[in-house]
């Protein structure tokens, strides 16, 4: 399976912001075109992601540096936007995705901690992020689950 990220720019942001997930998962994940504001005028190192398997856009990722505040007392990666259109879902893709992103991060960053949040009742990406390796610390950041991947 030949998957691909490119940066979100003027030539696919429309795209990646008519991406979806499916109705019952609105509540886990923000839209991706709040996501691309964020990436323009938030503080932080955002870094939104297209996720494309044999040239077409399937999902979103968006990773960020976070440095120590009162929100979270740790300098920190994050996956903080993850998602496959729903027309994708259900096939490994997810799984695939994350990860072919963690060797891209590992290349370009190195032996780093990264994590990832979901709210509690988010089971199914959970269940996803634990498959790959990342595991529940304990933390909660917001509403929602924190897990880490050392």
């Amino acid at each position: 399976m030949k998957l691909e990220f490119k940066k979100v720019d003027q030539d696919n942001y429309k795209q990646c912001a008519a991406l979806n997930v499916k109705a019952e998962q609105n509540n886990f994940v923000a839209p991706n075109w709040y996501s691309l504001l964020e990436s323009q005028f938030e503080d932080g190192q955002r870094h939104p992601l297209a996720i494309y398997k044999e040239g077409k856009m399937i999902g979103f990722l968006m990773y960020v540096y976070y440095q120590a505040d009162e929100d979270y007392p740790v300098d920190s990666w994050w996956i903080e936007r993850f998602m496959i259109d729903k027309k994708y879902q259900n096939k490994g893709l997810g799984s695939a995705s994350l990860k072919e992103f963690l060797l891209f991060f590992k290349v370009t960053y190195g032996d780093v901690e990264i994590r990832i949040s979901a709210e509690p009742e988010n089971d199914v990406a959970i269940k996803l992020y634990e498959k790959i390796g990342f595991g529940k610390t304990g933390e909660m950041v917001g509403d929602e689950t924190v897990l880490l991947l050392k």
